[in-house]
C-alpha cells in the first residue's frame, strides 16, 4: 500500500466502572492533577503525534552511537555533535541533531520480547502479550494508546479523536473498547496531487446542494465506510453512532480545512519533504492544530536484517530525519509544542553485533525513544546503555513506565480499571511508574 514496507512477520466493552487512584512512583493520578493545578496547567489538554517506526529502528544508527566500540558493534557510521553540548547522535540524522535542544531522548527503555507482534503490542499498549508470540501469529489483546485517548475524550468539532496516517499499526486498534474507538485511517498519499481523504469527499448530490437536512445527508452517506468490513459485520457496532460521526466529519469546516493540505504554504511543505512521509508529518500537524487528540504517523521498513548501512545512507532514513525534525521545529515556531507532544519509537532496538548479511537483528534489551513538547524538558538525555549498547545501564525504564508517562501526560489515569466484553477487570497499565525526567 502506497509503497509501504513490511517487517519479517508480514502484516497480517464495556465502559470502565472503576477508577484507581493509587500511588504511582510516589505520585498518584490525583496528586499529579493537584500539582498541575497549582502550576496553572490543569486545564491544558495535550494532543499527541506518535511516529511509529515499524520493524524496530537501530539505536546505534540513530540516537545512541557507540564510536568507541569495536567495528562489528559500532558499524560503519560515525557520531556527530548535536545542538546540546556533550550529546552526540549518529551522523546520519543531522537534522534531528540540530533540534536536540527542543527534545528529550530516553536511551534506556528495555524489555524481553524479541518478536515483532509482541514488541509492537507492548510498546503500543503498555501491556505485554499474555502468551509467547511468534512471527506471523499475533492477536491484539489490549487497547492502543490512541484508542484509549478516543475513549476518554470523544469527538471534537466533528473530527475523530484518533487518526492514523499511512496505515494502522497492527496493535493500534481498540480491542475490547469497541470499533468506534478504532483510528480513522488516512491511507492516501498527501504528497500526491490527487490526494483525497476517504469518507470525507462529499457525494455528488450533497456537493450540488440536493440535501437540505441531516436526514437526507445521512441517506447519501450510507455507503461511506467509517470502519473495516470485519468490524461492520460485528452486531455490537452502533451504526447510528457511526452514521452520525460520518455526517459530522463531512460537514465539519475544521475537517475540510485540515485535510486540504494543498492550501499549506509551499515553503513549509518543502521543509517537511515533498514525499509521502514528510507530507504525513505535515498533515499530522494540521490535524492536531484543529483539535485531533491523537495522531499516529506510520513508517514501516525498519526491520534491517541485511544491508542496514546501505539503507540508512539512502533516502529511506533521510526522509524520516528531515520530516520529523521539520515537524518539531514547525510546532515550536507556531507555539504548539506546549500543547502537543511528539513521540517517536518502534517495537525494539537492533542487535549490538552486525550479522553476516550486514544487518542487525531484533534486540529488545535496549532502545531509544524520542519525546518533544507537552511539557517535556528540553535538551536532555535520560538514561544510558552500557559501553557497547547491549542493555540499559542507568535509569532503566520499561514499556509500562513509558505507557504510564504517556497517559499521565494526556491526563488519563494509568491505574484505572477497565472491563472487557466478558466482564474481566483489567488495569490499564499494570505496575508502571512515571519516567520522572519527562515531568518538569
Amino acid at each position: 500500500m502506497n509503497g509501504m514496507k513490511f517487517n519479517c512477520s508480514g502484516m497480517g466493552r464495556r465502559d470502565f466502572l472503576q477508577v484507581g487512584l493509587g500511588g504511582l512512583a510516589g505520585l498518584g493520578f490525583s496528586d499529579l492533577l493537584r500539582a498541575q493545578a497549582q502550576g496553572g496547567s490543569a486545564k491544558r489538554k495535550l494532543n499527541c503525534i506518535l511516529v511509529w517506526l515499524d520493524g524496530g529502528p537501530s539505536h546505534y544508527e540513530s540516537f545512541d552511537p557507540k564510536p568507541d566500540a569495536p567495528k562489528e558493534i559500532r558499524g560503519e557510521f560515525g557520531s556527530m555533535k548535536t545542538s546540546v553540548p556533550g550529546v552526540h547522535f549518529c551522523d546520519k540524522v543531522p537534522n534531528l541533531a540540530k533540534v536536540m535542544d527542543k527534545m528529550t531522548i530516553v536511551r534506556s527503555i528495555s524489555h524481553k520480547d524479541p518478536n515483532h507482534g509482541g514488541g509492537n503490542h507492548y510498546l503500543m499498549t503498555g501491556r505485554p502479550t499474555p502468551v509467547p508470540v511468534n512471527c506471523g501469529a499475533f492477536v491484539t489483546f489490549h487497547p492502543s494508546f490512541g484508542s484509549m485517548v478516543s475513549y476518554e475524550r470523544g469527538i471534537h468539532k466533528g473530527l475523530p479523536p484518533y487518526m492514523s496516517l499511512g496505515r494502522m499499526s497492527r496493535s493500534g486498534g481498540p480491542n475490547f473498547l469497541g470499533a468506534q474507538h478504532a483510528p480513522f485511517v488516512i491511507g492516501a498519499d498527501p504528497s500526491s496531487s490527487s490526494f483525497r481523504v476517504r469518507d470525507v469527499v462529499l457525494p455528488k448530490g450533497i456537493s450540488e446542494g440536493r440535501s437540505d437536512d441531516r436526514r437526507g445527508l445521512r441517506a447519501q452517506l450510507d455507503n461511506l465506510l467509517r470502519i473495516t468490513d470485519k468490524a461492520a459485520k460485528d452486531p455490537a457496532v452502533d451504526f447510528d453512532r457511526f452514521n452520525a460521526q460520518g455526517v459530522d466529519l463531512v460537514t465539519s469546516k475544521e475537517a475540510q480545512a485540515a485535510f486540504d493540505i494543498s492550501k499549506e504554504d509551499e515553503k513549509v511543505r518543502e521543509k517537511y519533504g515533498k514525499n509521502s512521509l514528510g507530507q504525513r508529518m505535515l498533515l499530522a500537524r494540521r490535524l492536531v492544530e484543529v483539535g485531533v487528540s491523537f495522531v499516529t504517523v506510520y513508517y514501516g521498513g525498519w526491520d534491517h536484517h541485511r544491508d542496514i548501512f546501505k539503507t540508512i545512507k539512502g533516502e529511506f532514513n533521510s526522509k524520516w530525519d528531515v520530516g520529523l525534525s521539520a515537524l518539531i521545529s514547525d510546532l515550536d515556531q507556531r507555539g504548539m509544542l506546549d500543547n502537543t507532544m511528539v513521540i517517536c519509537l518502534g517495537e525494539f532496538g537492533r542487535t549490538p553485533k552486525v550479522n553476516s548479511r550486514g544487518g542487525r537483528d531484533h534486540w529488545p534489551g535496549a532502545m531509544s525513544v524520542l519525546f518533544a513538547g507537552g511539557g517535556v524538558p528540553k535538551g536532555q538525555v535520560v538514561g544510558a546503555t552500557d559501553a557497547k549498547g547491549y542493555y540499559g545501564a542507568e535509569n532503566v525504564y520499561s514499556p509500562e513506565d513509558f505507557a504510564s508517562s504517556l497517559y499521565l501526560k494526556m491526563g488519563i489515569d494509568p491505574e484505572q480499571v477497565l472491563y472487557t466484553e466478558t466482564d474481566k477487570p483489567v488495569q490499564l497499565v499494570d505496575g508502571g511508574q512515571r519516567i520522572k525526567e519527562l515531568f518538569a
